[in-house]
């Protein structure tokens, strides 16, 4: 989804979910991945009780004033948020991607005035990206 440069991306966590479709290596695309990670921006309540709803594991360390906030409150706070140290630790394979797509200028300066041209831009980055890769894979 694309949004106003200026925009947080907090607020798209749930439109975007609701768009994403996971693919397996068999079978068609299912609408509820197993879990859902994401850096500390991404743990708001809401994010986290829609993804509860779901039965979908959240990856979203806790920030410390949230942390601090629950802990004030005693045992009306609530439990500590857990999440799987190890799994957050691979969100730097996306992290590198869009250090990938922002080594170009335009994307990461964002040049394009109107959303149509901005995604095309995306797109074309996209492409040269996994171009590049197949290229270097491809005996």
């Amino acid at each position: 989804m694309l949004t106003a440069g200026q925009a947080a991306d907090s607020p798209q966590f749930i439109p975007v979910l609701k768009k994403l479709r996971v693919r397996g290596p068999v079978g068609r695309a299912h609408t509820r991945p197993d879990a859902m990670g994401g850096d500390k921006a991404y743990s708001s309540r809401g994010n986290r009780v829609h993804l509860r709803r779901r039965g979908i594991k959240a990856v979203v360390p806790e920030k410390k004033g949230q942390a601090a906030n629950r802990k004030k409150k005693g045992s009306g706070g609530g439990r500590p948020v857990s999440h799987d140290a190890a799994f957050y630790n691979e969100k730097n394979t996306v992290e590198r991607l869009i250090n990938k797509l922002k080594s170009w200028r335009g994307i990461a300066t964002r040049y394009g005035k109107t959303p149509d041209s901005y995604l095309t831009g995306l797109h074309l980055r996209a492409s040269m990206i996994w171009i590049k890769d197949l290229a270097r894979t491809t005996p």
